[in-house]
């Protein structure tokens, strides 16, 4: 394995926010956070920002989880022993009880507001906010020495979304010194939106899936605080930064925006989900995982070479200690250690599961982790149903179908 020879960020933490319940992703949520949700068949959502912390040789690493954490801290200590990746620390911090009370979360800045005296004693002069669920490859590197040139408060990465997606997001506006004159958190009225759209001449160089449409600067949830000035902010009232403490920066004229020109997406929603894994296999827009200078890490896996026994197989990923007997497998992922039984044909589709049997006919569909799916079994939508709900463990979101974790699908069931 080869690693980034870059100097390390001794002078610099990283916050991940791992505490994502993920309800829009639901059932892939349903037995743990958003973090620990498995992406491209083999890795898990917490491991792309650990990873591109790693590659930019940050020392410091805290973790705050919240909901449903205990796969996702299993997942990380069995994943980051860090003699291995030269002296990383890694921090896990959860909700605790002191005086009887409960110190549940309440947002973003809450978080770091009740583990401020753990993060005070962090030797740094930087801290670096990710969020545990975004995909993106971003040289942080680089990132962090525009946030010593601009010598703001407060830095936020952001890059172009379009206009039907920056309801959900936090927008900005930029002066030419790159400081955020605007801020306003996932407006709802349009008219408001319309006065963030951004000119085309900004939209040069940047990674659009769709050149043609409005775009508008919108926030990546990516923030570079000095210590300090953190430390002071999340004293203010206000639990969350978007909504609450990052205006109150604005204002003050104490925060600019580093434009990145490359791959981010937020998986908020299963067909984000689905689409992010699917991209990964037309290489277009999508993250880079081929990167050896900068590889995305996780749990190393000790299982053979996956075993293929005369199928068809286009355009797919196939992970490692999988036995397939199938007949075809068009545009899908295939998981670790999945067993598929002859005759059966998988296309378009995510499968995480255990096991599929024989003669299954399985489209556009998200099988999670530890599902069995019997002989005979149909799963292809044949009523086109937007969103359904089945007592057997089988749902459809957003019209594709997700087989939920640990479900056992009998066998001649039709969906």
């Amino acid at each position: 394995m080869l690693l980034s020879k870059k100097t390390p960020q001794k002078r610099v933490a990283s916050i991940i926010l791992a505490g994502g319940q993920g309800t829009r992703l639901y059932p892939l949520t349903a037995k743990r956070c958003k973090p620990a949700v498995c992406f491209g068949g083999r890795y898990r959502l917490i491991d792309i920002p650990i990873s591109n912390a790693m590659n930019a040789k940050i020392e410091e690493i805290f973790i705050i989880s919240q909901y449903l954490a205990s796969s996702l801290h299993q997942h990380i200590l069995e994943t980051y022993p860090f003699d291995q990746f030269g002296g990383s620390r890694i921090h896990l911090i959860s909700p605790e009880e002191k005086n009887a009370s409960s110190l549940f979360f309440k947002g973003t800045a809450d978080a770091i507001r009740q583990n401020r005296e753990q993060l005070e004693a962090a030797d740094v002069d930087f801290f670096l906010i990710l969020s545990g669920d975004q995909l993106y490859n971003i040289d942080f590197v680089e990132l962090l020495s525009f946030a010593k040139q601009s010598n703001k408060d407060l830095v936020i990465a952001a890059l172009p979304v379009e206009r039907q997606e920056a309801h959900r997001m936090g927008l900005l506006k930029i002066d030419e010194n790159h400081e955020i004159v605007e801020f306003i958190e996932k407006p709802q009225d349009l008219a408001i939106i319309e006065k963030y759209v951004l000119p085309s001449h900004k939209l040069q160089g940047h990674a659009l899936c769709h050149p043609g449409q409005s775009h508008c600067l919108a926030s990546m949830g990516i923030y570079i605080f000095k210590k300090q000035a953190l430390l002071d902010l999340v004293k203010l009232p206000g639990d969350d930064f978007g909504k609450d403490l990052i205006p109150l920066s604005v204002r003050a004229h104490k925060a600019a925006s580093y434009v990145y020109k490359g791959y981010w997406e937020d998986i908020g929603t299963i067909a984000s989900y689905y689409n992010a894994n699917m991209a990964l296999l037309s290489q277009r827009h999508c993250l880079n995982t081929h990167d050896p200078l900068n590889p995305i890490f996780t749990h190393p896996h000790n299982y053979p070479s996956p075993l293929i026994k005369n199928a068809l197989i286009q355009n797919s990923l196939i992970s490692q200690g999988s036995v397939i007997e199938a007949k075809e497998i068009i545009e899908s992922i295939v998981g670790i250690n999945l067993h598929i039984g002859s005759h059966t044909k998988i296309e378009k589709s995510i499968l995480l599961g255990s096991s599929i049997g024989t003669h299954c006919l399985i489209k556009k569909a998200i099988v999670d982790e530890g599902a069995k799916i019997g002989n005979h079994v149909s799963l292809t939508n044949v009523k086109q149903l937007d969103n359904y709900d089945a007592e057997e463990g089988v749902f459809i979101r957003e019209g594709i179908i997700i087989v939920s974790s640990g479900a056992v699908i009998p066998d001649g069931f039709i969906l």
